[in-house]
């Protein structure tokens, strides 16, 4: 087959985007349905976690598209953001609330609003119903309200006239001779109403939830209120990421017993490690998560369900998709029908898929579906790229060479760590700078006498460092290095070896890759 034939195959040919935002519209083409994804389809999970770029969007925008399917199974989806563009939580970044408690507040009230204005949209008629949109509209959440972030804000107003220190008051009017109630401004309080309060049309947030729950029951319906998109919600400070997040967790098992309602969750694993250092009680009552991990086999099925979307492809190979996705050793083969056998020649070296795995996982041996993507988008721009320089020599067999995925992986390396972990963890940045240009096998002397720093600091850096999944932590305690993997390695031009003197000190061999 002349090079020409198979430039107009490999243009044909695509990986889609880096995340699920930017392939929302062929997601559904892609998507691979794991037992995973099954569990929460099927209503037997609430929380997601997943490492960043581990797929939780991809299933969260997967269960929006397909709003239709689960409302013909009676569950009515409700996201608590929004999908793209600004946070609907930008206006409580600006002016964050007091602390962990006044969170709980903001979101039990937010929810509420969300999910009522979602049962009146679908035309919902129920007493139960009216009188809870009746007691929200009492302390100024009145329908018509859209945008949530504009709810966000209403929400902080209302609890404004709500809250004073140390309690949660009603907007209760007197009669100043008899001190009976003679009116009401406000029809909700967060604690259980007294006597007069109730006799007064009081109620209280849990018992809202009640009836909200109560008049699902009676229209066979359950609610799903799904959150994603909160590694990006409340970045203004740590603090207020973790008051956030601490208080999500707590409405969580507020929510949980209401057999009508369910608040489902996704969020980066390492970001609820980080909230839950110090300590947590609600984490042992979580049972329903589930943490997102990817396989060899879910990952090849993941490169294979994009390259099956090109016709041209399959044309020439006489493939058939449903045959390919169905096999994993169908996936194995067509694999190589269409990329090297190795990048790299050897007996010791890895098979082409192996070592895009082992070029995009991290310390923490994860290689996100995020990094690989990106890897084969830019293997397929470069393999373009040598056709049209004339410097391409492809095998007769296959439709890619060895050299555009040794050209791919600097650009994979440089968007991991300018657009991933400095924006993530700005603190890090001159310590990994430091690193430019050294060998990729360190330990706690060589990384001490690199940064100029005493035992007790290095040591605080190397933990964050493999916490982020920068290092890979080898060998035993009393001889432990420190091993940076290939994902890092070219954008700081480390250089395969070990650290001067390491090996007379832990008796580590070289770094063998």
């Amino acid at each position: 087959m002349a090079s020409v034939d198979k430039r107009s195959v490999i243009e044909d040919i695509t990986f889609g985007g880096r995340t699920a935002e930017e392939e929302s519209e062929h997601l559904t083409r892609y998507f691979v349905e794991t037992e995973q994804w099954r569990k929460v389809w099927q209503d037997e999970v609430d929380i997601v976690f997943a490492p960043k770029g581990g797929g939780k969007s991809a299933i969260y925008s997967m269960l929006v598209s397909r709003e239709d399917e689960l409302f013909d199974r009676g569950v009515v989806l409700v996201p608590g953001e929004n999908p793209t563009g600004a946070t609907a939580f930008e206006p409580i970044q600006l002016d964050p609330p007091t602390g962990e408690v006044e969170f709980v507040a903001i979101w039990r009230l937010y929810f509420l609003v969300l999910v009522v204005e979602e049962l009146e949209k679908y035309d919902v008629r129920s007493d139960k119903l009216r009188a809870i949109r009746e007691a929200l509209a009492s302390i100024g959440l009145t329908e018509g309200v859209k945008k949530k972030r504009t709810i966000i804000v209403r929400v902080r107003e209302a609890l404004q006239r709500l809250l004073v220190p140390g309690s949660v008051e009603a907007g209760l009017s007197l009669d100043p001779v008899s001190g009976t109630p003679s009116g009401i401004t406000a029809k909700v309080t967060f604690n259980e109403p007294s006597v007069e309060q109730e006799l007064a049309g009081m109620v209280s947030v849990d018992r809202l939830y009640e009836d909200v729950n109560d008049v699902l029951g009676e229209q066979s319906l359950h609610v799903w209120l799904i959150l994603d998109r909160l590694d990006v919600a409340f970045t203004a400070s740590p603090e207020l990421e973790a008051n956030a997040l601490r208080a999500l967790f707590r409405v969580y098992r507020q929510i949980e017993p209401l057999g009508q309602l369910r608040l489902k969750i996704f969020l980066r694993s390492d970001i609820w490690a980080e909230i839950t250092a110090g300590g947590f009680r609600e984490t042992s009552h979580i049972t329903r998560d589930m943490n997102l991990l990817w396989n060899r086999a879910n990952l090849l099925k993941l490169i294979l369900q994009r390259v099956i979307q090109s016709d041209v492809l399959v044309g020439e190979l006489e493939v058939d998709p449903a045959l390919v996705i169905a096999s994993s050793d169908a996936q194995q083969e067509l694999f190589d029908r269409v990329f090297p056998r190795q990048v790299d020649a050897g007996s010791n070296k890895p098979a082409t898929f192996d070592w895009a795995l082992s070029r995009t996982e991290d310390g923490k041996k994860i290689a996100a579906p995020r990094e690989l993507i990106h890897l084969f988008n830019v293997v397929r721009d470069r393999q373009l790229a040598r056709i049209d320089t004339g410097q391409a020599a492809i095998a007769e067999n296959v439709y890619f060479e060895s050299q555009a995925f040794r050209d791919a992986h600097p650009e994979v390396s440089e968007t991991r760590l300018q657009k991933t972990i400095y924006p993530e963890y700005p603190w890090l940045r001159s310590w990994l700078e430091a690193l430019r240009g050294q060998r990729t096998l360190q330990d706690v002397v060589s990384l001490e006498a690199l940064w100029g720093t005493a035992r007790g600091e290095t040591e605080e850096r190397i933990r964050r460092l493999v916490d982020v999944g920068f290092f890979e932590q080898r060998g035993p305690v009393t001889a432990r290095t420190y091993w940076a993997p290939f994902l890092y390695r070219p954008a700081l031009e480390m250089v395969q070896g070990s650290a001067d003197g390491l090996r007379e000190r832990t008796g580590d061999s070289e770094d063998l890759d």
